[in-house]
């Protein structure tokens, strides 16, 4: 078996905002994209990760799929927010197997939710930790989210087989696209419509996550109430080029705003990274996430944190027909399908 398995998953990335999806061929020479497509969702149909309208999330995805002419049914997704922590501990040293047993009463001191209501995870981690004893990265997810994203992914005919983690999957991507040299240290910032999602890799692991419920729904919202229009009207004023004239300033100078918030939000935690972990200097930031799209952002947190910025492509090492997909296109979307890839590149028998 090489490092690619044949046969593929559906990457489904369900946002707040829109559904994005990949699927790849995992050749041995590397990955090939086969299909990539995305859709809008409904202003409230996801609302504080909690799915307000399912039977549109399912609509969206049946149509986004069949437009595409997508075979495959089995899908990996993944999921973020207050109801997922992820948490490094150390723990005596013993097998996977004795870990696995005692794994929901060593995570109890840990969660700050009833341990029967979590699906829980975990992951040996390559680290000292001090003397007998191991480093584990471990998961907990709250099962009513996990129900919910299954439930609507069956619905729409599919068969889920990876719940992953928004951050993990962005770890992927970035190990597939980019090369860190020995124990480089890089922050993968991934900023959608209202979630932040941050992960700290240290050589190619990652050191730090965090998810902080921020996004571009907020800029979308000041647009708004500012301008007194509707939200597909702030939505398409906030993404394309605006007329001269008196709601340009406006505009403007609300999308300031907000990008100015969201680069404190990424300095504070890049500090407090820097201030609580021995992880090195950060070199690099990738941006990604439908708010890497505004202009002013990449340049914002830069000039923040005195860190090189730059927009995350996760098609960077995968190959695409030209003739299939408009190389323009791929650039345009690629801060957004950074997840979506991530999840693609997943394999069934992955834990």
């Amino acid at each position: 078996m090489g490092i690619f398995a044949k046969k593929g998953l559906i990457g489904l990335d369900i946002g707040s905002s829109s559904i994005k999806v990949v699927e790849l061929d995992l050749e041995r020479k590397g990955p090939k994209l086969r299909h990539f497509g995305m859709v809008p969702l409904p202003p409230e149909a996801i609302v504080d990760g909690a799915f307000m309208d399912s039977a549109s999330i399912v609509e969206s995805i049946r149509s986004l799929l069949g437009g595409m002419k997508v075979k495959t049914k089995k899908v990996a997704v993944s999921i973020a927010g207050h109801s997922v922590i992820i948490k490094k501990i150390n723990v005596a040293t013993m097998s996977e197997a004795q870990l696995e047993e005692g794994i929901k009463w060593q995570a109890e001191q840990y969660i700050p939710f009833d341990i029967e209501d979590v699906n829980l995870d975990f992951q040996i981690l390559d680290e000292q930790a001090g003397p007998e004893q191991m480093a584990v990265l471990l998961v907990a997810a709250k099962k009513d989210m996990i129900d919910d994203y299954t439930a609507v992914i069956e619905e729409a005919g599919l068969h889920p087989v990876i719940v992953d983690v928004d951050s993990f999957a962005l770890e992927n991507a970035y190990n597939l696209n980019y090369e860190s040299s020995g124990e480089e240290t890089v922050a993968l910032v991934n900023i959608g419509a209202s979630l932040m999602n941050i992960n700290v890799l240290k050589g190619g692991t990652s050191a730090f996550t965090r998810d902080i419920s921020i996004g571009g729904h907020q800029i979308t919202e000041g647009i708004q109430k500012h301008l007194k229009v509707t939200y597909e009207e702030a939505e398409s004023l906030k993404v394309k080029e605006r007329d001269a004239g008196t709601n340009r300033s406006d505009v403007e100078g609300i999308i300031q705003e907000a990008a100015e918030q969201l680069a404190t939000e990424v300095q504070r935690s890049l500090e407090f990274f820097a201030a609580s972990f021995s992880g090195g200097e950060i070199k690099r930031i990738f941006l990604s996430g439908g708010c890497a799209k505004i202009q002013v952002l990449p340049g914002l947190i830069e000039g923040r944190i005195g860190t090189p910025v730059e927009l995350f492509d996760p098609f960077a090492k995968i190959e695409h027909d030209p003739e299939t997909f408009d190389p323009e296109y791929l650039k345009q979307v690629a801060p957004l399908a950074a997840v979506s890839v991530g999840l693609a590149l997943r394999r069934e028998e992955d834990k």
